[in-house]
């Protein structure tokens, strides 16, 4: 939930502000709101409301944790590493003072509101995204494609397209993140997660076509079953933390300080691995009466059709299989800032984000780590060039922002929405094709509505459904 998340002090901004409503008290208002416009009961409703309210604050604690202590291994792990680049991954919470400290930031919440009511009331999405904090991946994107094309007609025509696709990417895998992650009546527009759903479709498809990768299967369960304690999620922290810890905090000439370091990334890391699920479990519970007041309050207005509450990614990124593949991603990533050709990026700030990167890979290859490593590892290397490509534009937005730009003809970007597919395509079609670029996009994303409905059972299963859909 790289919205609320602890990381870099932003200092007094308007992001700043935002980020301390929305852990404290942005999202339970919203679903005391939501539930008593559902129907709800006002006692019932403050209950689910203080109850959601209290397990994201749990989350909070929990993955703030993950980010403190995975900030601190990673970076230690990319200095030994001596890598120097002239693009600098400057963190989500710089893109988010960037985004809403932009033209299209003022607008960007009317906007995604007004794109989600009326594609839900028109019946074109299932979805009603209360995780209005992670608006501001709309308004960044929105941001880059004012910076590249000086309109900021366009910069607020992309804030709208980009909110309609990740309605379309949350209907898409919703039904899959209920099963995986057996939390009813949810669904995820994050984008930065969602991204992954065709990246991970197509490697899936290829690993399955390689006889060798296509048998190896390192999910939870079966690591569980094999190696006994030492497959148990919190052990899995223990050791993966521990491992990092060596290698990030690796002194020959203190070994007793080495251990102790590496022992506190391990214990570090079981405790979040344990700890998730309890506040997981809350949170589900808080929202039966939101999502069973959102069924009965749609029915009654448009028939039988079903609606999910859209929440931020951090309800999925602590199942074990996508921890420990973001944990092994993290050194697959620095090795990767090295070695790919023409990459011009240094990683170091948003490593931390990898889990929300690959976390909704894992009901596609049913957790499987090895194939959600080697899905994240192919993401990865896109977002390199993404991110090089799309760096001039990046820091121009910035320096638009009031970020002062770095010194010596450094560049920035961040691993976020930087390394993002959906971010270029936006960019390049717009600075490409001007509005003719825009209207591609847009008729893009009306083809993909339109497939899904057509289709949606197909589709529904490539993004790791089970069961068959109801129907519209």
């Amino acid at each position: 939930m790289d919205g609320i998340l602890t990381g870099p002090d932003l200092g007094f901004s308007f992001a700043a502000a935002w980020q301390g409503l929305y852990g404290m008290a942005y999202l339970p208002v919203v679903i005391f709101c939501l539930a008593l416009v559902f129907g709800t009961k006002p006692v019932k409703a403050a209950s689910a409301a203080l109850s959601v309210g209290i397990a994201f604050i749990g989350v909070v604690l929990v993955i703030g944790m993950f980010w403190s202590v995975l900030g601190d291994v990673s970076q230690a792990i990319a200095a030994r590493t001596g890598i120097e680049r002239d693009v600098i991954d400057m963190g989500w919470p710089t893109a988010a003072t960037i985004a809403f400290g932009s033209q299209v930031g003022l607008w960007v919440i009317p906007i995604g509101l007004a794109v989600n009511i009326a594609l839900l009331l028109t019946g074109i999405t299932r979805t009603m995204n209360v995780d209005i904090w992670n608006y501001w991946h709309f308004a960044l994107i929105g941001a880059l494609v004012l910076a590249a094309t000086g309109s900021l007609v366009m910069g607020l025509g992309t804030v709208a397209l980009i909110a309609a696709l990740s309605l379309f990417f949350s209907d898409w895998c919703a039904r899959a993140v209920q099963r995986f992650y057996g939390i009813p009546g949810v669904s995820v527009p994050h984008i930065l997660s969602v991204q992954v759903l065709p990246i991970a479709i197509a490697v899936n498809w290829m690993i399955e076509k390689i006889p060798f990768l296509r048998g190896l299967d390192a999910n939870a369960e079966t690591v569980t079953r094999r190696l006994g304690i030492l497959g148990d999620p919190t052990a899995l922290g223990f050791f993966l933390g521990l491992g990092l810890g060596m290698i990030g905090f690796l002194d020959l000439d203190n070994p007793v300080t080495t251990s102790v370091n590496a022992f506190a990334v391990g214990v570090s890391l079981a405790a979040g691995m344990m700890l998730l699920p309890y506040v997981l479990k809350i949170l589900m519970e808080g929202l039966i009466p939101v999502t069973d007041g959102a069924r009965q309050f749609v029915e009654r207005r448009l028939g039988k059709r079903e609606v999910t509450i859209g929440l931020d990614s951090s309800i999925v990124i602590g199942h074990p299989s996508a921890m420990a593949s973001a944990l092994i991603l993290i050194p697959v990533a620095i090795a990767l800032s090295v070695l790919l050709p023409g990459n011009r990026v240094l990683v170091f700030t948003d490593l931390v984000v990898i889990p929300f990167i690959v976390a909704l890979a894992a009901p596609i290859v049913r957790g499987n780590v090895v194939r959600m490593v080697l899905i994240g590892t192919v993401t990865l290397t896109l977002g390199f060039y993404i991110a090089t490509a799309l760096s001039a534009t990046f820091t121009l937005a910035a320096v638009d922002a009031g970020i002062a730009q770095p010194a010596n003809g450094t560049e920035l970007t961040a691993m976020g929405d930087g390394f993002v597919w959906v971010t270029y395509l936006a960019v390049a079609l717009t600075q490409g094709l001007g509005y003719a670029g825009l209207a591609i996009f847009a008729a893009l994303i009306a083809g993909a509505f339109a497939l899904l409905h057509r289709y949606r059972a197909a589709l529904e299963r490539a993004a790791g459904a089970d069961d068959p859909p109801k129907e519209d």
